[in-house]
């Protein structure tokens, strides 16, 4: 609810009154109090712990819990702005203190509290929901038989050791809100509600959270739009605002024998500590410190990990299948023995021929990702990943509950300061609000996104550009290693060049990455988005399709184009009539898609885990080491909670968009081609389980503790995540119809071999298939310039007179010379029936299983209708008993009274 709230000028103090910012008001550590004498509430007589007053989480007199900071800089030029903004926040009924720091005097913090009747006013403005009764819990009537199997199972449990991987209860906090039936905060019914004491009914992170919400609705100057805190922080009148951490996250006494210090404390030790790297989450105590938002990050990135177990099972059986089976692999044995197969150059003139049997440990490695039960686990990742979203929503469900989000609906967002200052001249009546505010013609609105919408197609086209130098340099490359002095690179030319061109491709995404965010910050102000979740969503958007494309666009020309369009000896096609393009390695173009995979997705992990931890933990350790050599030890830890709190490091400008980005992104790595590599779920899972305890960390003890805000779910985030699951659908069945050998091998099987006609195809029947996958080129049909500078004496001692090559082409003496078999119109249109059959199969299945899990759990749906009738009676009997009292109270008073009800 936004209030207009009136500015003070002269009215409440002279024209000749001290400046707030005044040196004279402060002293070098020492507090000013700038709160008016009926705000204090120092009562005389009244005693006050004095860890109150040192632990740098209290006013002086040690009464008043801080509940926000504002951080300034005295030698600022918006002083005038800053005393008209304090003004105004003490005439909300907020009290204030201000302090210089302690190592730089020039730093002024402000520090706010909410007194009780500001808390109350407020909580009741915003619906804060608060506990007022105990939750009765409703058990489902059972017949006998299974009461009898439940009793069975319990006692076979009690048998069993105690689940590692719960939390102890008896190191964690009673969450009374939890086992509480919440209403929204009403003044007028307090009496509802339980409460022990005022100063901790409502928790540390409410508080800030409705002391912030006073804070963007204050002004700062007259006129319509000189309103909220945002606009000083972004025009530099305030350096910083956060709210304070709740004390030290280290102690000397150990948890398990002195308790908890402080709920931070807590929260690291049972959360952000490597030692519980096992155990579940405490997102109860994550949601009542940091917010339900982030609360709900860490349920989804937890539920995702979790998942991601069967998906890592299944992935490394598939794995351990082709390991088993390797030495049973016809068509690797016969690769391996192929030493009379002599394989054409696969580059001009410096590559050497080569005997099809050198590539004998690429065929094996080969057969690892490509076997018979990787079609099984492509369309086990589709189901997964469809599985994984629909349980999703049950579980945000269940949270929602658990949290009370589902009957919360967002306010109306304020427009912001950019789309008010450009459209302040055209204005329309807001149909929720029913006031003027600032109006864009839909004709602006379009131009705009065609801008917008046209940066972005030529921002992908240079993430084209510079495939295409990548493209350029493996061509390139793979002559240079091919002559290279060292045996062992010319001899596995065509690994150097892909692994070089990987890390080559890695820096290239990084540095475009950087662009990107520009360009994408850009575009997103050029829209001139209305609100700041709609710039939320535009922007999220924008940078999601630029870094997806830039990390899978040289993995989708490894799976899709590498080796598909080279044309065949004597006749290869060339860039720009110059460079011959890449062919596969004789053992398939598989082995190059894995090496991408797994070496772009361990750098960009890596890389991740640093620049979320790593640079956060440099900043931090060198403004420690600076504070130790200019105060010491001693005096640094002596150093007030605000003071600390701001040298820590504040959260990223886009909040959890990082976090989230990154996720969504490994997403789509462990999905779109699993089938390619099926261990990329198991290296996924590895990291997240270390990277949530990282990002425990980083909120815990790395960054200031950002907002408590609140959210239903992830956003626009999980409209993400389902068109990922459709696109590898897509992308699997075209990486097993394609890039694998696996349709042309059941071809052979079933139409060529030795079972041909016989319905079988065992490996009995792949015998033979590698000579019927090559063809034969005769070597003085070779151009000039690809004519190799060796004729291949040194296998027979005479000149090669035929070489081979992989695929399905007449040989030279027929009447066609070099043109397609009947075998690659066959494989052809196998491939082509495979993608068809297998997207419809796994689309059906996926629509199956949507239809057939619900998105609420029907024990959850029975708990809310009950909950809500509970709630109603509650409420009535709760009134009754209130109406009784009075009317006993007017009879014992002697007081007339109507008759009225009850």
């Amino acid at each position: 609810v936004a209030k207009d709230v009136n500015i003070f000028f002269d009215e409440l103090e002279g024209v000749n009154s001290p400046s707030k910012d005044d040196d004279s008001l402060l002293h070098h550590g020492n507090l000013t109090s700038t709160s008016d004498d009926a705000s204090r509430l120092e009562v005389v007589g009244e005693e006050v712990p004095d860890k109150n007053k040192t632990s740098g989480l209290y006013f002086r007199d040690g009464k008043c819990r801080i509940d926000y900071i504002l951080v300034y800089r005295k030698s600022n030029l918006q002083a005038e702005k800053r005393e008209v903004f304090e003004r105004n926040i003490r005439a909300e009924g907020l009290q204030m203190e201000k302090e210089s720091s302690l190592t730089n005097s020039d730093i002024i913090f402000v520090k706010l509290h909410a007194p009780w009747e500001v808390l109350g006013k407020y909580a009741e403005l915003m619906n804060v929901r608060m506990p007022f009764r105990r939750k009765i819990y409703y058990l489902h009537r059972r017949y006998k038989f299974m009461n009898r199997i439940e009793k069975q199972i319990s006692r076979f449990r009690g048998w069993l050791p105690r689940k590692p991987m719960k939390l102890d209860k008896e190191t964690l906090p009673d969450l009374e809100e939890n086992d509480c039936y919440t209403a929204p905060f009403s003044q007028q019914r307090i009496h509802h509600f339980i409460i022990h004491n005022k100063d901790t009914f409502f928790n540390n992170a409410t508080r800030s959270r409705i002391v912030h919400h006073i804070l963007q609705r204050v002004k700062y100057e007259e006129g319509k739009n000189k309103i909220g805190l945002n606009r000083l922080l972004s025009n530099g009148s305030y350096e910083a605002a956060f709210p304070l951490h709740e004390g030290s996250y280290r102690s000397k006494n150990s948890i398990k024998t002195h308790g908890a210090e402080n709920h931070r404390h807590l929260l690291y030790e049972c959360w952000a500590s490597w030692g519980v790297w096992y155990k579940y989450q405490p997102l109860d105590l994550v949601r009542r410190y940091f917010g339900e938002k982030i609360g709900l990050y860490f349920a989804w990135l937890g539920w995702y990990t979790g998942m991601l177990f069967p998906a890592a099972f299944i992935g490394l059986f598939v794995f351990l299948y082709g390991v088993t089976t390797l030495n049973h692999c016809q068509v690797s044995k016969e690769v391996c023995q192929a030493t009379d197969i002599i394989m054409c150059p696969i580059c001009d003139k410096y590559c050497p021929f080569m005997r099809l049997s050198d590539s004998c440990v690429y065929a094996k490695v080969t057969h690892l990702f490509d076997n018979g039960a990787t079609v099984f686990f492509a369309v086990f990742m589709a189901v997964w990943a469809t599985v994984f979203l629909e349980f999703w929503k049950r579980r945000r469900a269940v949270i929602a509950y658990d949290w009370d989000l589902i009957d919360w609906e967002e306010e109306e967002e304020e427009i912001r300061p950019q789309f008010e200052a450009k459209y302040s001249k055209k204005e329309r009546m807001n149909p929720i609000s029913g006031k003027p505010e600032p109006y864009q013609a839909f004709a602006d609105k379009c131009s705009r996104l065609i801008v917008s919408a046209s940066g972005i197609f030529f921002m992908i086209c240079v993430v084209i550009a510079a495939v295409f130098g990548i493209v350029i340099y493996r061509v390139v490359t793979v002559s240079t290693f091919a002559a290279f002095k060292w045996a062992l690179i010319r001899n596995n030319s065509q690994v150097a060049t892909t692994g070089t061109a990987v890390c080559i491709n890695f820096c290239i995404i990084m540095l475009l990455n950087v662009l990107y965010e520009k360009v994408a910050l850009f575009l997103t102000n050029l829209e001139q988005p209305r609100t700041e979740s709609e710039w939320e969503n535009s922007f999220t958007l924008k940078m999601f399709l630029f870094q997806f494309v830039n990390l899978n666009s040289s993995t989708f020309y490894i799976a899709f184009f590498l080796g598909r369009f080279t044309g065949h000896p004597g006749a290869y096609l060339r860039l720009i009539n110059r460079w011959r393009l890449e062919e596969c390695h004789p053992s398939g173009c598989l082995i190059d898609l894995c090496m991408q995979m797994g070496i772009i997705m361990v750098l960009k992990q890596t890389w991740n885990n640093f620049m979320e931890l790593g640079y956060p933990l440099i900043q931090n350790w060198w403004t420690r080491r600076k504070l130790r050599q200019e105060y010491g030890t001693q005096r640094k830890a002596s150093f007030p909670q605000w003071e600390k709190d701001y040298n820590l490091q504040p959260m990223n400008a886009y909040g959890l968009f990082d976090e989230y980005l990154c996720w969504i992104l490994q997403f789509g790595f462990t999905t779109i081609f699993v089938a390619a590599f099926p261990l990329a779920p198991l290296l996924a899972l590895l990291n997240n389980i270390i990277e949530i305890r990282l990002d425990a960390y980083k909120f815990v003890t790395q960054w200031r503790r950002p907002l408590a805000s609140r959210a239903k779910d992830i956003g626009i985030w999980y409209g993400i995540l389902e068109g990922i699951g459709i696109l590898s659908v897509i992308t699997n069945a075209f990486v097993i119809a394609v890039t694998s050998d696996f349709i042309p091998r059941l071809v052979y099987a079933y139409k060529y071999g030795p079972c041909a006609g016989q319905g079988e195809a065992g490996q009995k029947c792949m015998v033979g298939y590698v000579n019927a996958s090559l063809s034969v080129f005769l070597v003085s049909d070779f151009e000039n310039r690809s004519e190799p500078t060796s004729n291949g004496s040194e296998f027979s001692g005479s000149p090669l007179k035929y070489c081979r090559y992989r695929d399905y082409r007449d040989p030279p003496d027929s009447p066609e010379p070099y043109g397609y078999t009947l075998q690659f119109w066959h494989v052809l249109a196998a491939r082509l029936a495979f993608i068809i059959v297998f997207e419809h199969l796994v689309f059906c299945i996926k629509h199956l299983i949507s239809y057939l899990i619900p998105d609420l759990p029907k024990d959850l749906r029975d708990r809310m209708r009950r909950e809500k009738y509970l709630i109603q009676e509650m409420m009535y009997e709760a009134e009754l008993e209130r109406l009784q009292k009075e009317r006993k109270e007017r009879k014992k008073n002697g007081k007339s009274y109507h008759n009225e009800w009850p």
